[in-house]
């Protein structure tokens, strides 16, 4: 077999390898591996028919998302809202991004919006299409790019560091498509608040995005 031949073998496996990350996800999401569960790497392998690689490299990324916790000398398990501790963190994030509605209505220019409204429509596109975790990347894009047009980099670095105190979100409550759905709508409400330099819309809409209200 020469490097072309080995190449496409490989890209074909690839493409037929289960993702493993995708896959464990969704049954956290879907209630089958409750909050708490201690998820063994033997029997992750047999239920998603894998390899230990596989199974090791999803859960890694899935702690990275804040939806596993990794205990060291003891194993994996499905992270344990804290609900007091996750609304404390939503009001500290409202008051820190509603406070900032007035700048980003005024830093923000033509081309700005427009980028605002691609990434708005990349993610109710991901609602058809696309895995969960393609749509948890499609919506810390748009929120990166909205407080960025604060022009505050430590602003956007704090509400990304306060995210990660708590399992992420909105990820762990898009447990309904319905509610999916209502995020795209309000991401591009909040797009079209921006177009018309209305500040109070935003903070209005920024707070119910924030609350899931």
């Amino acid at each position: 077999m020469n490097s072309l031949e080995a190449d496409a073998a490989a890209r074909a496996q690839e493409a037929e390898t289960p993702d493993v990350t995708e896959l464990i996800l969704q049954d956290i999401l879907a209630g089958r591996l409750p909050p708490g569960t201690w998820l063994k790497q033997i029997d992750l392998e047999r239920r998603y028919h894998c390899t230990r690689p596989q199974v090791r490299l999803a859960l890694d990324r899935l702690v990275q998302k804040r939806l596993v916790e990794h205990i060291p000398n003891r194993g994996y398990h499905v992270h344990e809202q804290d609900g007091r501790r996750a609304q404390e963190v939503s009001d500290i994030r409202v008051i820190l991004e509603t406070a900032v509605s007035d700048r980003i209505i005024e830093n923000a220019s033509e081309a700005d919006i427009v980028t605002l409204r691609a990434l708005a429509t990349r993610f109710d596109e991901l609602v058809l299409t696309g895995t969960m975790l393609e749509l948890y990347e499609a919506n810390l894009a748009f929120h990166r790019h909205l407080l960025a047009l604060a022009g505050n980099q430590e602003l956007v670095d704090l509400v990304t560091e306060i995210r990660q105190r708590t399992s992420s979100a909105p990820v762990s409550q898009w447990r309904t498509r319905a509610r999916i759905e209502q995020s795209g709508r309000e991401h591009q409400l909040m797009v079209d608040a921006i177009a018309m330099r209305d500040v109070d819309m935003l903070k209005e809409l920024t707070r119910r995005h924030i609350l899931q209200a």
